[in-house]
């Protein structure tokens, strides 16, 4: 019996995790659309009436910077060199990540200018400590350029070479020779594993000008490289007080110099920096990042807008999860849960997740798998932590202890979340278990730990012997009313009524026991893959029919009940004309109305391997895999009669046999097609009418 547990705990994760697999295929345009859809939404966000006043060309980008006085030349350090050398020659796809470092820097410099400026004693020394604190970006196609300049803290002469002549704490040879090993292995994502920053412009410029000037001083300077072995600094005069980098591009690198493409990097990567960012003199992050913001504060309506703009969708947020926490992490998450039904193409679990990793509110990844489990793919949204360090957070793929940490505190708060909402509106919760209950059935199957199992099944639904058609409870209500034998039962049944027919239920019934009803296709596989839930055993009907030794205890069966020693005359005779199918015949006292069934050792596993694995397997085959036992009750009529026909017309009494095995196959769902059946039953009707 293994072997079909095992077979159908494959079966189950190909069918119910990847069923849509082949539509991912066909579909595959979809997925550059669902981006596209992204972009149109960006560009159709609604401005608000601050937003719009920004529509006036403001630029602080002026050629005002001149070299005055001498230059003078310098190496770059050893490993900073050899740094440089891979970074230009790398051949890392998204070189549009540049954007984002020198992005990242410039709001640095603006946090740092702000802190000092507060000080008693180093904001004495600035001059000019009111102005704006912007980022500027500006480009130019015709001389192939990309120029970035900030309001913000600057640079000194020493500073120059400090932060640009060296890799400052990273400078080492074992630093230089983790990055090799690194590319030796295939993996060329050096942006952000070895927090590179500024010389991520060297892989789009074949030339660097930096134009910066202190807050404290009167004196500008200009640092110039063509990223060899190289650099110059001279004194420079005009220099506004911040820093300007001016990018020569590369020939093949001409692309950022474009306006549309700075536009859509800004709004993938740094929209949501704190301080504006003006690209071409016109504000180029205009979405407001919510998260930020007390979630009192947020109207529903920004967060429609808001959940359009993140997900490229046309729908509204069904639920809405705006919350902040600083144990036992720094986490700030908007997440929402879509009203729109998924399709075929959503349920693959080819799909990368819908939600966004921020620090600091600068884009770490867009789709980011491993901060919420594969089930919870549907969520869409933003989720930001300080306490992820950026060398860290931008290791796309990394799994690391902090990542887990992560992962951990949101799932928790997420299953959390649902559970309230079921609380609060069974009704309404009812309706988003409709459409994506098969998501939550997919995180039990696919977790490998119990605890996390459980939690997630606090979400489950089922319909109760003891409670009206349609009424639903959960695993835990089920729970407050179990008896001491800590069990929970369960049935699978394609409906109410066959549930309640079934020849499994009925002792059960008898005895008033509570038993959830299993009606959708994966139910039963998933309670039997949780096992336990919170100290309660789950327990199928069938398995409980097949384990029950007081079953088979035959002293008390009465006087309208075959005797003993006809059980085991008409059980051995049965097995005899069943050979090839039953592994045994049992009488069991557990039934009243039906004259037999059939037990196997796990009723959902076999029925599971039946409906997706055994087709075109022979029936011998069939048979050995799922080793049925014929459960007869020797109190039924036609069991009675059975057992005298075995003597009095013995083909009949074969073909009787037969097909109450062969019904009863079908009353347990192990019968692929039961069409099959039509032919033994005519045969069966055409015997019996013979002598009529």
């Amino acid at each position: 019996m293994a072997s079909v547990a095992r077979i159908a705990r494959f079966a189950c994760r190909r069918n119910v995790l990847k069923y849509a697999e082949n539509s991912v295929n066909r579909r595959s345009g979809r997925l550059s659309l669902h981006k596209h859809i992204g972009a149109i939404n960006s560009l159709r966000f609604q401005h608000t009436e601050a937003e719009s006043k920004d529509d006036d060309y403001h630029s602080i980008i002026k050629n005002t910077e001149k070299p005055i006085g001498e230059s003078t030349k310098h190496e770059f350090q050893a490993e900073t060199r050899m740094l440089l050398d891979i970074v230009a020659r790398s051949l890392y796809s998204e070189k549009e990540v540049f954007i984002r470092e020198l992005i990242s820097n410039a709001s640095d410099a603006l946090e740092k200018f702000k802190f000092v400026s507060m000080s008693e004693t180093e904001g004495a020394k600035i001059k000019d400590r009111d102005r704006s604190l912007e980022i500027h970006i500006l480009t130019d196609k015709n001389a192939r350029t990309f120029t970035i300049q900030d309001t913000g803290i600057g640079m000194t002469r020493e500073e120059l070479t400090q932060n640009l002549g060296v890799i400052a704490k990273s400078g080492s040879k074992a630093f230089i020779e983790q990055i090799k090993q690194n590319q030796a292995a295939g993996d060329n994502n050096i942006i952000g594993q070895f927090g590179v920053g500024f010389y991520s412009a060297f892989m789009v410029a074949d030339k660097v000008e930096v134009f910066t000037r202190t807050a404290g001083e009167e004196q500008g300077w200009k640092w110039t490289s063509d990223g060899t072995g190289n650099y110059e600094i001279q004194p420079a005069e005009g220099v506004a007080f911040g820093t300007k980098i001016i990018l020569h591009l590369k020939g093949d690198c001409r692309e950022f110099s474009d306006d549309d493409t700075i536009k859509n990097i800004i709004t993938k990567y740094s929209n949501f920096v704190g301080s504006p960012i003006y690209l071409n003199g016109k504000k180029a992050n205009i979405v407001q990042p919510l998260w930020t913001q007390d979630p009192k504060t947020v109207s529903n309506h920004q967060h429609i807008d808001f959940y359009k703009f993140i997900s490229g969708s046309y729908d509204v947020p069904r639920y809405t999860l705006h919350y902040k926490t600083d144990a036992p992490l720094s986490i700030a998450a908007l997440l929402y849960f879509p009203e729109g039904k998924p399709g075929l193409f959503e349920m693959s679990r080819e799909i990368e997740s819908g939600v966004a990793l921020y620090t600091k509110k600068v884009l770490i990844k867009n789709r980011t798998d491993n901060i919420l489990p594969k089930w919870l793919r549907f969520v869409k949204g933003v989720v930001d932590s300080e306490d992820i360090p950026l060398n860290l957070s931008r290791e796309l793929l990394q799994n690391s202890n902090l990542i887990k940490k992560l992962r951990d505190v949101l799932t928790a708060r997420v299953t959390k979340f649902l559970l309230d909402q079921l609380k609060k509106n069974q009704a309404e919760y009812e309706k988003f278990y409709l459409d994506y209950g098969l998501f939550i059935k997919e995180g039990i199957i696919t977790n490998h730990i119990q605890t996390e199992k459980e939690d997630a099944a606090k979400l489950l639904l089922f319909e109760s012997s003891h409670l009206d058609p349609g009424k639903k409870i959960t695993l835990t209500e089920y729970m407050t009313k179990a008896k001491e034998e800590r069990t929970i039962y369960y049935l699978a049944a394609p409906s109410r009524v066959l549930a309640e027919s079934s020849p499994y239920y009925e002792s059960l019934k008898k005895k008033k026991q509570e038993v959830l009803f299993c009606y959708e296709p994966y139910d039963e596989l998933v309670l039997m893959q949780l096992q336990q839930f919170q100290g309660y055993k789950l327990i199928s009907v069938e398995k409980d029919m097949r384990d029950d030794k007081t079953a088979s205890d035959l002293t008390n069966l009465g006087d309208d009940s075959l005797k003993r020693s006809e059980i085991n005359e008409l059980s051995d005779w049965l097995k005899d004309k069943l050979t090839g199918k039953v592994t045994a015949v049992n009488a069991t006292t557990r039934l009243e109305s039906h004259p037999c069934v059939v037990t196997v050792e796990e009723m959902a596993a076999a029925r599971h391997f039946i409906r997706t694995q055994s087709h075109g397997l022979p029936e011998d085959r069939r048979y050995a895999i799922l080793q049925p036992q014929f459960e007869i009750n020797p109190r039924h009529a036609i069991i009675k009669k059975l057992y005298k026909l075995k003597n009095s017309d013995p083909e009949l009494g074969e073909l009787l046999a037969k097909q109450l095995f062969a019904n009863s196959m079908v009353g347990a769902g192990l019968v692929e097609d039961p069409r099959v059946l039509l032919t033994s039953m005519n045969d069966l009707l055409a015997k019996a009418l013979e002598k009529h």
